[in-house]
């Protein structure tokens, strides 16, 4: 792996140094909380129709229902309305055959609705698509399941429902195949997937078919390539391990938590495969690629690890997931600063939960994101929960 470092380094600061910064979301807490009673920290690990393991994505669907990828379960939940009490059972169960039940592909030949390790979840065209990691594939819903173990309409990344090699097996990827892809979102029209063990970005104009090729590809100069950061330094072009994408103010957003930096294409979607950005944040350059801008403490400005995307409004919120918070940035550009925070008592602050115990108000590595209507979800993976938070006022 190459790297490159940012030409200059900033003085290590200390908590308590930056400014709070105003709040993203609304100070009281959220009005929900899933998968978690406080004190009960075991939980987790007996699967239920109410608890989650490690969950790591969400979604807000228009149709009101609201969808969860409970990872460490192996398994997708499914609200047929969006929670507005804790706790709240799930009523819709994609992935095993019970609530009780866990395990990998429900220890069984994997099936069209089975899943290992789920991470991103997203509405697209008003169906639903899963991104199934571990089975090097995607499944997409015309439709949101209604009823358990609903089969995916189709599966891209595999030519059968059976098969779940990486590349389907092959050391070079095509257009068609996939290696690990943790992202899966809605921009415009089109389904972008982020293809992450191949270190890229594909995008389907529609899916027709079962194994349909993309028609484009972002962070790699060809389908067939997979090196990190396309086998050179850091890049506008390049990528190590994207794993979100959304459409904001117009704008391609991409979460590159590999190199601890969101891309942006202020003219939105590139139509040419391998096209370098023009806008970033969390780096000041395109050769920048060190967490926290190398610095042990983050500031307004820096990020570590930023797994998850979502929009609000005008807002671009960023799941800092390494620093443990959520930031807000309403202006794009070169570096700019964050203009709203939760998680942490300052820009300057990290640490899981701030370094205590998980309270309602905290977050331990969030993972995954979703927006609506003033309603953010978060998948506070750290924490086996989910929190469904309203924005500040």
């Amino acid at each position: 792996m190459k790297v490159s470092l940012a030409p200059s380094f900033e003085p290590i600061k200390a908590p308590g140094t930056e400014e709070p910064g105003a709040p993203l979301l609304d100070p009281t807490g959220p009005d929900c909380v899933l998968g978690w009673t406080e004190g009960e920290f075991a939980a987790a690990l007996q699967p239920s129709d109410k608890t989650l393991f490690g969950p790591r994505g969400v979604c807000l669907h228009s149709d009101g229902s609201f969808w969860v990828s409970d990872t460490g379960h192996h398994r997708l939940l499914g609200w047929s309305q969006t929670p507005t009490e804790d706790n709240r059972p799930a009523d819709i169960l994609i992935g095993q055959p019970s609530f009780e039940n866990e395990g990998r592909n429900a220890k069984v030949t994997p099936t069209d609705f089975s899943l290992n390790v789920p991470t991103g979840v997203a509405e697209w065209r008003g169906g639903l698509v899963v991104a199934d990691p571990w089975n090097h594939r995607v499944l997409v819903w015309r439709t949101p399941p209604t009823r358990h173990n609903r089969p995916a309409d189709f599966i891209l990344g595999q030519v059968e429902a059976d098969s779940v090699l990486a590349n389907r097996g092959s050391d070079a990827p095509t257009a068609s195949t996939l290696h690990w892809p943790y992202g899966v979102s809605s921009v415009g029209d089109k389904l972008v997937v982020c293809d992450t063990g191949n270190r890229r970005i594909l995008v389907w104009d529609d899916v027709l078919e079962t194994g349909q090729p993309a028609d484009l590809v972002l962070g790699q100069d060809s389908f067939t390539s997979r090196d990190e950061n396309a086998g050179e330094d850091v890049s506008a072009m390049s990528m190590r391990w994207p794993h979100a994408a959304v459409l904001w103010n117009g704008q391609l957003a991409v979460a590159d938590a590999g190199n601890n930096r969101v891309m942006l294409w202020s003219d939105g979607l590139p139509s040419a495969n391998g096209h370098p950005c023009d806008g970033l944040i969390g780096q000041s350059d395109f050769a920048a690629c060190d967490h926290n801008m190398a610095n042990y403490y983050p500031s307004s400005k820096a990020l570590n690890m930023p797994y998850a995307l979502a929009v609000d409004g005008d807002e671009l919120i960023v799941g800092d997931t390494a620093n443990s918070r959520l930031v807000g940035w309403s202006e794009a550009g070169i570096a700019p600063p964050a203009s709203g925070l939760t998680g942490q008592s300052d820009f300057a602050s990290k640490g899981d939960n701030g370094w205590g115990i998980a309270r309602r108000d905290s977050v331990c590595w969030p993972y995954g994101l979703s927006a609506r209507g003033g309603l953010v979800a978060i998948a506070d993976s750290g924490n086996n929960r989910v929190l469904l938070w309203k924005t500040a006022s």
